[in-house]
């Protein structure tokens, strides 16, 4: 979506780490004028004038990182505003590669996820509105995997992934109820059958089905 902030955070590293070598070189240089000036360092006006450059230097670069830190954090800011779609689609990607417990077959490469990720951001609607952008780029492309994934699945899997895709959204958004998805799985357990009421209409649900009513 804004490759140029990630280009833009780049160069600031390398810039950083540029001055920060020139730093430590006029340290060094200081260090050595110092260590070598024989009598009163006032008299030397070659030192003095390798002190002076060096405090130009430090203190030009001292204003470019100041620089560089205050982009850096506009940047870190704006690259912020595009966490919800990350988060979303990180669910996305575990979601499909979890379709492999399903059946081995289903596999599916990062790099064919990331395609369809890159052309869901050039069709899906634009905003101006960085929020209002995250929510079309959010439902735009879980619909366009989702298409994607049932093309490749048998026709008695796809409720399989619809109902995974939805828990692992509801999970991921801390909605989902652990003991009402655990009961859907594994079902209840009644430790007392004789206290259990009757069953009310034997004639259409089973005992089974009744004693997990019961459960509830």
């Amino acid at each position: 979506e804004r490759p140029d902030l990630e280009e833009e955070k780049s160069n600031l590293v390398v810039e950083g780490n540029e001055n920060r070598r020139q730093l430590k070189e006029i340290e060094d240089k200081i260090l050595e004028v110092l260590g070598s000036a024989g009598g009163s360092i006032l008299e030397d006006a070659s030192a003095i004038k390798i002190l002076d450059d060096a405090k130009k230097l430090s203190n030009e670069i001292e204003a470019k990182q100041k620089v560089a830190y205050e982009t850096e954090e506009k940047i870190d800011e704006a690259r912020e505003g595009y966490r919800p779609v990350a988060y979303r689609t990180s669910l996305l990607f575990f979601c499909i590669s979890d379709l492999a417990s399903v059946d081995p077959m289903y596999q599916y490469s990062l790099n064919w996820f990331i395609e369809l990720f890159v052309r869901s951001i050039a069709d899906s609607l634009p905003d101006s509105a960085l929020d209002r952008r995250m929510t079309n780029l959010n439902e735009y492309f879980q619909y366009f995997l989702y298409q994607n994934v049932c093309r490749s699945l048998f026709e008695k899997d796809k409720l399989v992934f619809s109902l995974l895709l939805c828990v692992k959204l509801m999970e991921g958004y801390h909605r989902l109820n652990h003991a009402e998805w655990k009961y859907l799985i594994v079902g209840g357990i009644l430790l007392d059958a004789s206290s259990a009421p009757p069953n009310p209409a034997p004639e259409w649900l089973t005992d089974k089905s009744w004693r997990g009513f019961v459960t509830l």
